[in-house]
């Protein structure tokens, strides 16, 4: 990256804070396992003018869902689990499942299996205005009444994955693709599987190993002080403080929770992330130790829908030329996506902004955090993308 790519990228991500289309943000780039640049602007705490800085915590949203995936190919390569097995194996909630079709239920022709789970072609769907989404929507809302009850939440992992599994499918399992609670079920399944709570298999496999000592999913007290505040933000209007709570996820992530949400429910910092991708990008290893077999890496990041699935996916705005597999977007067709990229580039972003890309091709990582209410892939997101691949 050359001086001229790094003042743009300065330029874009402070224009974006004085625009007010964040409250702040963080950039990590690293290509061959060196920084090439990082850069903070803006606020973690708008109110208290605490700024951005290298160890500010944020909440993952669906940047959970890669580290869920990584959980299950620690399970696979160790024999633990076949991706063909019934999800109903591990969760009886998922036996004798419904198909909600043509205004009425549906048996389903064959069992949902864990392959299903990982590539979104489930029939689980999120919140939305079919039949599958309300129900989804309505469970919910119950993690969400239930929050202050009991140790941590009154629905568990488990208790939430079978609940999910006993609603009815949005359309036959492995006939088409739609983004939903599929990492949320995965997630049950290590949990079942392992014999362990999922956040626990997640600190004893990944984050213990990878050094990754800020992410879980809650943040005791003596690191609340660097957890960023959430803002709704449009541009050139004031920003406002988001308190609520979102995919059953405590928006304050201050006591532990008893739902640990794979899809959504991590928090983490720059580094501790970076530490994941790169062991991804190592095929397995970091820093000499080996987390992940290299042809598991490889399989991981590189799962292709089949046509038929591909076309749903086709569908969502910004995803053009990406094709899906293992809770990622995995960068097919370069000519036909929105932004430059390159071919094999994998990754994933959160419902706030955070984002996460690792190119094979250039070994490089691009790393955003950030704080934006219904954000996902935004513009900044697009132009920092933009600059990055323009050399």
């Amino acid at each position: 990256m050359n001086e001229i790519q790094k003042q743009r990228l300065w330029e874009a991500i402070t224009e974006s804070v004085e625009k007010r289309e964040i409250s702040g943000c963080s950039l990590l780039v690293q290509k061959e396992n060196t920084e090439e640049i990082y850069l903070e602007a803006g606020f973690a705490d708008l109110e208290e003018k605490k700024p951005i800085q290298r160890d500010t915590i944020f909440r993952l949203f669906s940047m959970s869902k890669p580290v869920t995936a990584a959980a299950m190919m620690l399970l696979l390569e160790r024999g633990k689990i076949d991706l063909c097995d019934p999800v109903s194996k591990y969760l009886p909630g998922f036996r004798n499942q419904k198909v909600f079709h043509n205004g009425q239920l549906e048996e389903v022709q064959r069992e949902m299996i864990l392959m299903d789970l990982l590539n979104m072609t489930s029939g689980l769907v999120y919140n939305g205005e079919t039949e599958a989404g309300r129900q989804t929507a309505a469970l919910f809302d119950e993690v969400i009444e239930g929050l202050d009850e009991g140790d941590g939440g009154r629905i568990t992992t488990v208790e939430f994955a079978n609940r999910l599994g006993e609603l009815p499918l949005a359309f036959q399992p492995g006939t088409a693709w739609c983004y939903g609670t599929s990492a949320d079920a995965a997630g049950a399944v290590v949990e079942m599987v392992s014999g362990m709570k999922f956040g626990e298999f997640l600190e004893k496999e990944l984050f213990e190993p990878l050094e990754m000592k800020d992410t879980g999913f809650w943040v005791p007290k003596e690191k609340q002080s660097r957890l960023a505040r959430v803002y709704e933000c449009r541009e050139g209007e004031p920003s406002l403080l988001y308190t609520g709570h979102n995919l059953g996820i405590r928006n304050s992530m201050d006591r532990r929770p008893a739902f640990e949400s794979g899809g959504a429910g991590l928090v983490s910092t720059v580094d501790d992330y970076l530490h994941f991708a790169m062991m991804l990008q190592n095929g397995g290893e970091y820093r000499g130790r080996r987390i992940l077999g290299k042809s598991t890496v490889d399989f991981m990041t590189r799962r292709q829908l089949e046509r038929k699935q591909q076309e749903y996916l086709d569908e969502w705005f910004g995803l053009d030329g990406f094709t899906y597999g293992n809770f990622m977007r995995i960068l097919q067709k370069p000519e036909k996506a929105v932004t430059l990229g390159s071919r094999g580039e994998y990754g994933w972003d959160g419902w706030l902004g955070c984002y996460f890309a690792n190119a094979p091709q250039e070994k490089q990582t691009i790393l955003l955090m950030t704080q934006k209410k219904d954000s996902g892939t935004f513009a900044l997101t697009r132009k920092i993308r933009n600059i990055i691949y323009s050399d």
